[in-house]
């Protein structure tokens, strides 16, 4: 049985969840968890990336010099890689690094990060989390409260602009909720907060 204990924003015990084993008990599977995290990081690229070939660069529209009779190598074009100013030879392009993964391998890999959260015991579970306007003196003091590491992420079952405002100025701390939580955030987060509410929804959408 899976439970965790759960806080006021005070820092006090108030009780207990008992937790989907499924979800945040299960086996850790560290090459799913990588190979999905390397599949986040690949999706947030630009490929923006360009560089211009010798057909790109100005300049070089004539040779330089004639083909025979100098006793220099020979030459078409100014612009050639070779030359100070020229085309770059197979340089980057413009593209797009993104693939998908199929479902089931990240339910796998997300049930691996929260289980992997649970077994080390950075899991903290709130019994709610409202702020009536951002603040946020109020958001640290609640992560003083309940002890949180510097990098933590702070789980919602849905959005908040007032908990969201309060917290985006925090160094090392990220708002969140249930449909945007992604692997990749769990596990370069050191303590992960939830609300009872939003444990629901995880178990409805990942058990």
């Amino acid at each position: 049985m899976a439970l965790a204990k759960v806080y006021n924003t005070n820092g006090e015990q108030v009780g207990e969840i008992e937790l989907n084993e499924e979800l945040f008990n299960a086996p850790v599977n560290k090459e799913v968890l990588h190979e999905v995290v390397l599949n986040y990081l690949a999706n947030q690229r630009q490929g923006t990336h360009a560089t211009r070939t010798r057909g790109m660069v100005r300049g070089g529209g004539r040779k330089p010099w004639r083909q025979k009779g100098t006793g220099r190598a020979r030459q078409g074009s100014i612009r050639a890689p070779q030359w100070i100013k020229g085309g770059v030879v197979f340089g980057p392009h413009p593209r797009s690094y993104r693939y998908t993964l199929p479902k089931s391998l990240k339910k796998v890999a997300m049930r691996s990060a929260l289980s992997s959260k649970y077994i080390e015991n950075k899991i903290i579970v709130l019994d709610s989390l409202d702020l009536s306007q951002p603040k946020t003196k109020e958001i640290v003091k609640i992560l003083n409260n309940l002890k949180a590491d510097n990098k933590t992420l702070i789980v919602l079952s849905d959005k908040n602009e007032n908990v969201y405002k309060s917290s985006r100025n925090i160094p090392g701390v990220k708002t969140t909720y249930i449909g945007l939580m992604n692997v990749y955030d769990i596990m370069t987060h050191d303590t992960f907060i939830i609300t009872k509410d939003a444990v629901n929804k995880v178990e409805e959408v990942y058990a």
